[in-house]
């Protein structure tokens, strides 16, 4: 093939790409990503969280609160993508599926890292090269044959629902209820009972876990349900 055809070959592959991680971005929030990205190193997990033969019971999505990851400035979150160029308000963890007691499903199989085009494909929903290698090797391998196949299907879950973004009074501060109230008043069918409100040790909302049973519709959260309603949380505004 001459040069010029393979030349304009590859830009279509890369303008394809391009306007696939463009199309995945925009279904949750058009955002700020950089024009290329390193994909995190493949994880060597401890052998003592590897859980590879326990059944899934239930499935939970964790919502990170991403201005107080950026406060933090916890590992999880990407400086530049999530805390300089983004104002994001929950962003997606990941989605988890859930054993029947204590013990989840985790690191199921050893994987390579991402591509460069899936994790860019997914920095408007979890905007973190390293969270999303972290999210697919404990979780993904798990239930999933791909990191393409899972995130999508954590899209998919994540654009099921309406999520909130919340905005804390002249205080800065919200009750538990009220993060709940936020979310119950935009999801029908969802529960009180189906949201874990997770504070830190200072008081602070870092995530809210929305659970789910083995068809991905709202359920009771098996191991509990955090914060309770009339704790008063501190809440890191947006921007």
């Amino acid at each position: 093939m001459p040069s010029s055809k393979i030349t304009q070959a590859v830009l279509g592959l890369f303008a394809s790409l391009a306007l696939a991680g463009a199309a995945q971005a925009s279904s949750l929030k058009s955002c700020a990503i950089p024009p290329s990205v390193i994909p995190a190193a493949a994880e060597v997990p401890p052998a003592r969280e590897i859980h590879t033969d326990v059944p899934t019971a239930a499935y939970l999505l964790a919502l990170f609160w991403s201005p107080e990851a950026c406060r933090a400035g916890i590992p999880e979150s990407d400086k530049v993508i999530q805390c300089q160029t983004n104002s994001f308000g929950f962003t997606v963890h990941g989605l988890w599926p859930s054993g029947p007691d204590k013990v989840h499903p985790r690191y199921c199989k050893p994987s390579p890292p991402m591509s460069a085009a899936t994790v860019m494909a997914n920095l408007c929903m979890t905007p973190s090269p390293w969270l999303q290698q972290h999210e697919w090797q404990a979780h993904g391998t798990c239930q999933w044959d791909t990191p393409e196949a899972y995130f999508k299907k954590a899209r998919a879950v994540r654009d099921g629902f309406k999520v909130p973004d919340l905005k804390p009074g002249p205080s800065g501060t919200l009750t538990a209820g009220e993060v709940r109230a936020a979310f119950l008043k935009r999801n029908r069918g969802m529960t009180a009972d189906g949201l874990n409100v997770r504070v830190n040790k200072e008081g602070r909302l870092i995530e809210v876990w929305i659970c789910m049973d083995l068809k991905f519709k709202p359920a009771a959260c098996r191991g509990g349900n955090g914060t309770p309603d009339d704790v008063i949380v501190q809440v890191t505004p947006r921007g």
